[in-house]
């Protein structure tokens, strides 16, 4: 049963209609921003060869389309190579850069932070273009290597965002107590310093896993035809042939997107 908020005296109503507006307001935005992505699943189980609504029959074709075909199966295949890969190196770079920041004082700090967080505010498309031209020096263009070493980089700050804000609280007499029983610095971190903080690893981890997931713009720079992942797949078949494939495609990665943001919320529950 619906039960009607509970005003504070002095809420006139005037207030009272402002809040029911705000909360109106509110979810019209949610409702607009969640459209488009609600409209593309039942496309996905549509019998039809062409993304269009009425559906009239429903199947699993394209479902299979996406699990036998080989281009999305090697799109699918590279995505769950390199973004793993990528966090992986993501998040042991920015917990360390983190733990630097956040325990030592030295001579332009800010300056350093500000550097390893600005892959968050750069344009994609600048990224893109330098990675193409700094790695074709190097060959590493259409490598996996060099997909790996960009989307770590893209999704290191986020590592690094999380973990310092989660040794703000730290309490830094744990390390020392630590050390002072005979531990070493490497056993105190894993014993004691990285329990504590870890659900702003995680957090930090799975962000930069879904940065990497979805990433598509330094993908169409640097890949080559074996290693297309799954977004620039679906930009390859939008562009030249749409399929109801990418309907299904699209479908599974929201919900693998939203199983990671319930994660993310259950870790923040955790944490506080």
């Amino acid at each position: 049963m619906l039960k009607l908020p509970v005003f504070p005296a002095y809420y006139t109503a005037l207030d009272k209609l402002g809040w029911y507006a705000l909360r109106l307001a509110a979810i019209g935005v949610l409702v607009y921003l969640l459209l488009p992505v609600v409209v593309i699943i039942p496309l996905s189980f549509s019998d039809s060869s062409f993304l269009a609504y009425p559906i009239e029959g429903w199947s699993l074709q394209w479902y299979r389309d996406m699990w036998t075909s080989d281009d999305w199966s090697r799109a699918t295949r590279n995505s769950f190579i390199v973004a793993p890969l990528a966090t992986l190196l993501a998040t042991v770079l920015g917990t360390l850069a983190a733990m630097g920041l956040a325990h030592h004082r030295f001579f332009a700090k800010g300056f350093i932070t500000s550097l390893l967080i600005a892959p968050m505010v750069v344009p994609i498309v600048v990224v893109g273009v330098s990675s193409y031209l700094y790695f074709a020096q190097w060959g590493l263009n259409d490598t996996y290597l060099g997909l790996v070493i960009v989307h770590a980089a893209l999704g290191a700050p986020f590592v690094v965002t999380t973990v310092l804000a989660t040794l703000q609280g730290f309490n830094h007499n744990l390390v020392k107590a630590s050390l002072s029983l005979g531990a070493s610095p490497l056993e105190t971190f894993f014993r004691v310093t990285l329990p504590v903080i870890a659900p702003g690893v995680i957090s930090g981890a799975l962000f930069a896993f879904a940065t990497s997931f979805d990433e598509v713009v330094v993908t169409l720079f640097l890949a080559g035809p074996e290693q297309v992942t799954l977004p620039r797949q679906m930009f390859t078949g939008i562009r030249e042939n749409i399929s109801p494939t990418i309907a299904a495609v699209a479908t599974l990665l929201t919900l693998f997107t939203t199983s990671l943001m319930l994660v993310l919320e259950w870790l923040r529950g955790r944490r506080k």
